[in-house]
C-alpha cells in the first residue's frame, strides 16, 4: 500500500475525519520516500486567538474539578493509547521516519506519563508548616496555573507534548498544543483520542485540548499572550532563544527543552561489549534525531585503537533503509536540509583534521525520495568548534584523553548541558563523574548512554539547553501556581518577627 494510502487508513481508524487532513493549506510529506500524505489546514492569528480563549475558559471549569476526576480522564486516554498503539506507533514512523520499534516505544511512553499522571492526581501535595505566631497555622498549597502552551518538535512528535499534557491536565490546567508544522498528522490523531476519552467524563469541558497547525507564527502568538501561564517549548536552541525572551517579556513562565551536544566517557576499566552495544543506539537510534543523542566520544588512549575498530566493525553493518522495515537500524533523516546540513558538517570536520569514516549516502529502492545517510563515525584530533555545536545527525566524533580530569574538562566544554553518560567499572570514576564537580548536564549516567530517558525522572537539562523540567519527579509543580497560606485561630493578632505595630487607644 502507499503511504498516502496507509495513512489515510490509519487516520481514519483513530477517529480523524478526512477533511481535517486532506485538503488543507499546509502540506506534509512523508521523509520515508519524499510523497505528499496529507494536507491541514493552517489556522489565521484570529483562529489561535479563538483556540486560546476556548483553552482559558476551559481552564477556568477545569480547575474546580477534583483531581483525582481529572486523572480519570488521563487514564481512560491512556488505555485508548493502549487499545491503538500499533496504529499511532506505525503514524509515528511515516510521519517521522523512525523505525518500527522507536515508533512503538514513542507511543509507550505516552502510555507511561498517563499512569505516572493518573497516579499523580491523588498525589499533588503541599506542606504544613509551623508558625513562629502562637495560635497559628501555616500550610503550602498548589493550584492550576492556567493555560499551558506546549510547542513541540518533530523528532518525538507525540511523547514530548504527552509529557507536558497529561501533568497539566491532572494539575487542572488546560492545554494549547502547536506541533511542529512537519508532523501535524500524529497531533490531529491524538486530538482524536482525546476527544473520544472526554466523551466518558462528564467534567470535561470543551477546549481542554486545542491543537494549532501551522509554523512558528503560531509559537510566536502563544510566547506573547498572556493567557498562556506556561509555555512549554521543545527544540532547537535557536528557537528557545527567539521565543524565552517573548514570554519573559510579560513575565511569564517557560519550560524550555533545547538541544543537546551528549558525550561519553569511556574509562579503561570499561566493559567494551557492553559499551559498544550502548554507543550503537545512542549514536545511530532515530538516525541521530535525538536532544540526547550520542554525540561526542572522549575515550582514554589506552583503549581508544581498540573500541574505534569495534566501532567502525559495528557501523558498517548497521543496516539503513525503509523504517517500514523490520530490519532497519537507521531510517531517514527529516528532509533534505538535514542531509545537507550532515554534509557539510563532516567536510568542516575533515578540514579541522578529522579521519571521517561513512557518512555516505544511501540509495534505498523504493525510497528515492527521502534522504538517507549510513551514520558517520569521525576520529578528532582535538575538540574543535564543529565537535561543540550540535548538528542533528547521526555523526559521532571520538576524541582520545590522557587523564580523568582531562576527560571531565573536555565532557563540560561546550555550550550545551543535557545528557551525558560514562563507562567504567571504578567505582571512583563513576562518584567523581555524579559529583558537582564532574558532569554539569541535567542527565548523567553510569554505564548506559545518553538517550533512552524513563519518564520517572524529571527530564531536561543545563547552560543552552534550557534548564526546563519536564515529566517525573516533581515537574509536576511547574504547571502549577504556589499559594503559601496562614490561618489566625487564635483570636489574637501577634505579628512576625515580633513587630509591634498599632494605634495608642489610652
Amino acid at each position: 500500500m502507499e503511504l498516502a494510502s496507509l495513512t489515510s487508513s490509519l487516520l481514519t481508524s483513530l477517529g480523524v475525519a478526512q477533511e481535517r487532513f486532506d485538503g488543507g493549506d499546509l502540506v506534509v510529506h512523508s521523509p520515508i520516500d519524499g510523497s505528499l500524505i496529507g494536507r491541514v489546514g493552517a489556522g489565521d492569528k484570529a483562529a489561535t486567538e479563538a483556540a486560546i480563549a476556548r483553552a482559558h475558559d476551559a481552564f477556568l471549569a477545569w480547575r474546580s474539578v477534583p483531581a483525582p476526576r481529572r486523572g480519570e480522564l488521563v487514564r481512560r486516554f491512556g488505555n485508548l493509547l493502549r487499545d491503538h498503539k500499533t496504529d499511532l506507533g506505525t503514524l509515528v514512523t511515516i510521519e517521522t521516519g523512525k523505525i518500527r520499534q522507536e515508533g512503538l516505544g514513542e507511543v509507550q511512553e505516552m502510555i507511561d506519563i498517563c499512569d505516572f499522571a493518573c497516579g499523580l492526581s491523588r498525589q499533588l501535595y503541599g506542606l504544613t508548616i509551623a508558625s513562629e505566631r502562637p495560635g497559628h497555622r501555616m500550610m503550602e498549597q498548589w493550584h492550576p496555573a492556567g493555560v499551558v502552551g506546549v510547542v513541540s518538535a518533530f523528532n518525538f512528535p507525540v511523547a514530548v507534548w504527552a509529557w507536558n499534557a497529561m501533568l497539566a491536565w491532572v494539575c487542572g490546567d488546560s492545554v494549547v498544543w502547536k506541533p511542529s508544522e512537519r508532523t501535524p498528522l500524529t497531533a490531529l490523531a491524538c486530538r482524536a483520542l482525546f476527544e473520544r476519552a472526554c466523551r466518558g467524563v462528564s467534567e470535561a469541558p470543551a477546549g481542554l485540548l486545542e491543537v494549532l497547525t501551522g509554523g512558528r507564527e503560531h509559537a510566536a502568538l502563544l510566547a506573547d499572550d498572556r493567557r498562556i501561564a506556561v509555555l512549554s517549548a521543545t527544540g532547537s536552541c535557536d528557537m528557545g532563544r527567539a521565543l524565552a525572551p517573548r514570554v519573559a517579556a510579560r513575565l511569564g513562565r517557560s519550560i524550555l527543552e533545547l538541544g543537546g551536544n551528549n558525550a561519553a566517557i569511556v574509562c579503561p576499566s570499561a566493559d567494551l561489549a557492553l559499551t559498544e552495544r550502548a554507543i550503537l543506539f545512542a549514536a545511530a537510534g532515530t538516525a541521530g534525531q535525538r536532544c540526547t543523542t550520542l554525540r561526542r566520544l572522549i575515550v582514554h588512549e589506552s583503549i581508544a585503537d581498540t573500541l574505534l575498530e569495534r566501532l567502525r566493525a559495528a557501523w558498517r553493518r548497521i543496516p539503513v533503509g525503509s523504517p517500514l522495515d523490520t530490519s532497519t537500524l537507521v531510517g531517514p533523516l527529516i528532509d533534505s536540509g538535514a542531509g545537507a546540513a550532515m554534509d557539510a558538517a563532516l567536510a568542516e570536520a575533515k578540514a579541522a583534521g578529522g579521519k571521517v569514516f561513512g557518512g555516505e549516502t544511501v540509495t534505498v529502492r523504493g525510497c528515492e525520495g527521502g534522504c538517507y545517510r549510513r551514520p558517520a563515525l569521525v576520529e578528532m584530533p582535538a575538540q574543535h568548534d564543529i565537535v561543540r555545536r550540535e548538528t542533528f545527525a547521526p555523526i559521532l566524533y571520538a576524541i582520545r584523553y590522557s587523564s580523568f580530569e582531562e576527560a571531565i574538562v573536555l565532557h563540560n566544554d561546550v555550550p550545551q548541558g543535557l545528557a551525558s553518560s560514562i563507562f567504567t567499572r571504578d567505582l571512583a570514576e563513576a562518584e567523581r563523574f555524579l559529583s558537582a564537580a564532574g558532569s554539569d548536564c541535567g542527565i548523567a549516567n553510569v554505564n548506559i548512554g545518553p538517550s533512552g530517558a524513563e519518564i520517572g525522572g524529571a527530564f531536561g537539562g543545563e547552560k543552552d539547553t534550557g534548564g526546563g523540567r519536564e515529566s517525573g519527579s516533581d515537574a509536576w509543580k511547574g504547571y502549577m501556581r504556589r499559594a503559601t497560606c496562614t490561618i489566625n485561630y487564635s483570636g489574637a493578632l501577634p505579628l512576625a518577627q515580633g513587630i509591634r505595630f498599632g494605634l495608642d487607644e489610652s
